[in-house]
């Protein structure tokens, strides 16, 4: 057997989830596309097996452990784009980034904008930085 075809079949795959991971943005077909990209691998492992003649047959080992690896990972992966789908409603992964945590300096108040008679001890009435932030929006 020559090593070339399932090689080039492996690349095919491979090249076929890459592009499926990068222009998708349904986060199921996101999964997929990484199965398939696993699948590259494990055809890849299973052919060089076969044509070293390896005697412990690692490659085929490692193909089952990769395969124990991809089950768990598509059944965490799918609960997590489940309960993300419960939570907003939608997949798609573009619409998700606002779940990503606030940076800090959005969140402090700007010193820069805030006068000294602002921050004088025993006053009070002055607006913090938060709260001119949210005037700022509005």
């Amino acid at each position: 057997m020559h090593l070339a075809y399932p090689a080039v079949l492996a690349a095919l795959l491979f090249c076929v989830g890459l592009y499926g991971v990068l222009a998708r943005r349904n986060a199921i077909l996101v999964l997929m596309s990484v199965e398939l990209m696993l699948n590259a691998v494990n055809l890849n492992l299973v052919a060089f097996d076969v044509w070293l003649r390896d005697t412990l047959h690692s490659g085929q080992a490692l193909t089952l452990f990769t395969i124990a690896i991809a089950a768990a990972e598509i059944g965490i992966g799918l609960a997590i784009v489940l309960a993300v789908h419960r939570n907003r409603g939608t997949s798609d992964i573009d619409r998700l980034r606002d779940t990503a945590e606030t940076d800090e300096a959005e969140t402090l108040p700007d010193t820069a904008e805030i006068s000294d008679a602002e921050t004088a001890p025993g006053r009070t009435g002055g607006t913090t930085g938060k709260s001119k932030k949210a005037e700022a929006t509005t």
